[in-house]
């Protein structure tokens, strides 16, 4: 099995930044140039890069309301689809995160399913296992490694207690069931069980019989790829006809494409500036990402707190003071040392709830002023909504992979107007993934001694 030989094969929009970035790196280990947008690209832009096999949008739906998703997302589903692939993802995170009134992938996928030409009346397959990064599905039911232990996911220590979409049901037809009406079927490990022809078929009716969303199960590298061969299918198929399939899931589905066409390997990489200054903008409250910063501090980061409810005070004026106070403390770090860290730090028990989307803002608009003040060759970003934010905020056109460092969240090069932002490496990275030294390597990434193998290497079931 091998993708298209030309044109545009896949087009996907990220339902946040970091989950989005991962895609892009998995299609480049699958052969394809990709180019991440953060707005939605015109068929002329695309075609000034004609080498460009993969293209995606880079968006922030996982924050969204229903209602707001239904004004969001119609626009830059039509603009994909009319880049005329024959396959359009809507990329969710490996975690499933989503509620009915946030981040619901149920409507997402309704919007997406109304945006294709007769996209209704056909099966959605919906993929999220990625044994890559430590998810699995088996008979419906995803689990999730954590600090070296795999759990049902809502028994998972951090997503059962997700401040903003907390998992209370590991069954994925039933947390989904409570977002959507469309019905929802299941391909499992068993349907994906024995000879290749015979599960063909079998994965290939249950697709045909059903006009809502169908799961297949994704439980080890092998029932990865046999899913991968019925994306192909479909692919394939729209592909002859001129039409394009949609799918939902995580990077899954980009994994069991990859597995399938044997193209599964490390992406091209490009070269990686020189060691410089780094700054760390943590707006992740995941303990993976705590620890991360622990270890940045012990390897002689500076580190500038923040107060969360400060920077999101009701008031404007206190907020606007807070955040120009965090601003000025962040250039005078830079200032003094080449390893910034921008902290966000853990919610404090009892304390009132700070809104998650009015925090990336809050976010977006110190790391903003920052760099309208301080040249940063390299910016790091740690919560999957804040790098959405941020990277709008700074006016960032477009990212192109650099270097594989923790599966999901590589290094970039970012594409922008504005020559102090174009050709900036920057790292968008879940608050999940990585290792305890993620931040450290990152910094050190150019210099003489950094271990680049282990760097690309590093797996995430240390963190989960």
């Amino acid at each position: 099995m091998q993708p298209p030989s030309e044109g545009v094969v896949v087009t996907f929009y990220g339902d946040d930044f970091t989950g989005s970035t991962d895609v892009m790196e998995t299609l480049e280990d699958a052969g394809l140039p990709t180019l991440l947008f953060l707005e939605p690209p015109t068929p002329e832009q695309v075609a000034e890069h004609p080498e460009v096999r993969a293209v995606g949008v880079a968006g922030i739906s996982r924050s969204l309301s229903p209602s707001e998703m239904a004004e969001e997302l119609p626009p830059v589903f039509a603009a994909l689809a009319r880049l005329e692939a024959p396959l359009l993802h809507y990329k969710i995170c490996s975690t499933f995160d989503s509620a009915p009134e946030i981040g619901s992938i149920g409507r997402a996928t309704e919007l997406l399913r109304e945006a294709v030409p007769g996209g209704r009346d056909r099966a959605t397959a919906l993929v999220v296992g990625v044994p890559q990064l430590g998810r699995w599905t088996a008979f419906g039911t995803l689990f999730a490694a954590f600090q070296g232990e795999v759990h049902r996911l809502d028994r998972h220590p951090a997503m059962r207690a997700h401040p903003i979409t907390p998992m209370h049901e590991a069954d994925v037809r039933l947390h989904l069931g409570a977002q959507t009406a469309l019905p929802i079927s299941l391909v499992d490990v068993f349907d994906l069980d024995g000879p290749d022809g015979e599960v063909a078929d079998r994965v290939d009716a249950t697709l045909a019989d059903s006009d809502g969303i169908v799961v297949l199960d994704v439980a080890d590298h092998e029932t990865q790829r046999r899913v991968g061969s019925a994306l192909h299918r479909l692919l394939e198929a729209a592909s002859t006809t001129g039409g394009t399939v949609v799918v939902v899931g995580s990077s899954g589905v980009e994994y069991a494409l990859g597995a399938a066409w044997g193209r599964q390997g490390h992406a091209a990489e490009r070269a990686v500036r020189p060691a410089g200054t780094t700054l760390v903008v943590s707006g992740s409250r995941a303990p993976a990402t705590q620890r991360q910063a622990e270890a940045a501090v012990a390897a002689g980061f500076a580190r500038v707190d923040l107060d969360p409810a400060a920077v999101t005070a009701e008031s404007a004026a206190d907020a606007e003071a807070a955040r120009a106070a965090v601003a000025a403390q962040t250039v005078a770090a830079l200032s003094a040392s080449d390893r910034v860290l921008l902290f966000t730090p853990p919610p404090v028990p009892g304390a009132p709830a700070v809104d998650g989307t009015r925090l990336s803002l809050a976010l977006a608009d110190i790391t903003r002023r920052v760099l309208d003040r301080v040249d940063i060759p390299r910016l790091v970003i740690a919560g999957g909504d804040t790098s959405g934010y941020v990277a709008k905020a700074l006016g960032i056109r477009a990212l192109r992979l650099v270097r594989r460092l923790a599966p999901g969240s590589p290094l970039c090069s970012a594409v922008s107007d504005d020559p102090r932002i174009d050709g900036m490496e920057l790292c968008l990275k879940g608050g999940q993934i990585g290792g305890p030294d993620y931040f450290v390597r990152i910094a050190e990434l150019g210099s003489d001694h950094v271990d680049t193998d282990d760097a690309r290497t590093e797996n995430a079931l240390a963190a989960g």
